[in-house]
């Protein structure tokens, strides 16, 4: 636990963008979160590189919403001894795709490339198995399913065949620094084993103990069960939502249909009305989110949301869209 997000991609991308004059593309999904993107851009910046040539941005095919995985294998190995990087998403905020991050990892590898995902909308919503998908560096924030307060700290995970190289490059900081010897005061930086050598400095302890309450509470309830009922909450939703679409014809959901690919989130296009019919919401205390021009993000949560919840939200929705759409 450490730092906020935006300043662990910053510090992650010094140790693992290391672009060469044949290697150096980074593949990310177009529409990435704007912080993700000044992100990418300003660090192809710092290695005085031009975005316009270091970037790749994967588009959904004509008339989809969503990013095929053969499509983003294909991009992969199209790029070959130029890509450096893939960093991408766990789960797309706008649309709540969840990728193939195994998929996507073992790609990279097979041509020599590094796979880091931004994942603030895949923890505490997806399982994740990094290790075992091989993943090189992932980084999370804690205020979204965490549910720890905004603004609270983030989080990395670092592969551990970097655990014991302290040859890679970073940014160092006391905190990261050998804790046995770190009170020493002495030069010489000694890098913590694992994700705890990227450390830069002493969290925030109330913020530290919101964090640890929430965790708990997860580990007690249990991602798997979590995630189970997580697919049927979203599910219902689903079902209910194309029952009410059918008969008003103004929306359609444009997250992928099938449960390995999505989280909890539904995001929904409205045709026209979307901005009226989102504030409708609030009035009955419903509480989404609005993503100009036209998306409302919609996420039942399994820790505390029910099937009930999501009946009485339907309800909500075919009243506010015969009101104003």
């Amino acid at each position: 636990a450490m730092n906020n997000l935006s300043v662990n991609l910053h510090l992650l991308m010094v140790s693992f963008y290391r672009p060469t004059k044949e290697r150096y593309k980074i593949i990310v999904e177009a529409g990435a979160f704007p912080s993700d993107q000044y992100m990418l851009e300003t660090q192809i910046k710092f290695h005085g590189l031009d975005p316009a040539d270091t970037l790749v941005e994967l588009s959904p095919r004509p008339g989809e919403h969503t990013l095929r995985k053969e499509d983003i294998l294909a991009e992969i190995r199209k790029q070959g001894n130029s890509l450096a990087m893939v960093n991408m998403a766990g789960i797309q905020y706008y649309t709540g795709q969840l990728f193939d991050m195994q998929a996507i990892t073992q790609a990279a590898h097979e041509v020599g490339a590094v796979a880091g995902f931004d994942l603030a909308h895949a923890a505490g919503n997806a399982l994740l198995k990094l290790h075992d998908w091989d993943v090189d560096f992932a980084t999370w924030c804690s205020y979204k399913y965490l549910n720890s307060g905004p603004g609270n700290v983030s989080g990395i995970f670092v592969h551990e065949r970097y655990a014991e190289r302290p040859d890679l490059p970073r940014f160092a900081g006391w905190w990261g620094h050998d804790e046995g010897e770190r009170f020493r005061m002495e030069k010489g930086f000694v890098p913590m084993y694992g994700a705890d050598g990227w450390q830069l400095a002493n969290s925030n302890v109330l913020a530290l103990a919101a964090h640890q309450a929430s965790l708990d509470i997860f580990q007690e309830a249990g991602m798997e069960n979590l995630r189970a009922k997580s697919e049927k909450l979203t599910a219902y939703l689903e079902y209910l939502i194309e029952q009410i679409s059918g008969k008003s014809g103004v929306l359609e959901i444009i997250t992928p249909k099938n449960p390995a690919e999505r989280g909890c989130q539904l995001s929904l296009l409205i045709h026209r009305g979307g901005k009226a019919v989102f504030d409708e919401f609030y009035k009955h205390g419903v509480v989404g989110d609005w993503r100009n021009p036209n998306v409302i993000r919609l996420a039942p949560t399994p820790l505390y949301n029910s099937f009930l919840d999501v009946f009485r939200f339907a309800k909500i929705l075919e009243q506010s869209l015969e009101k104003f759409a």
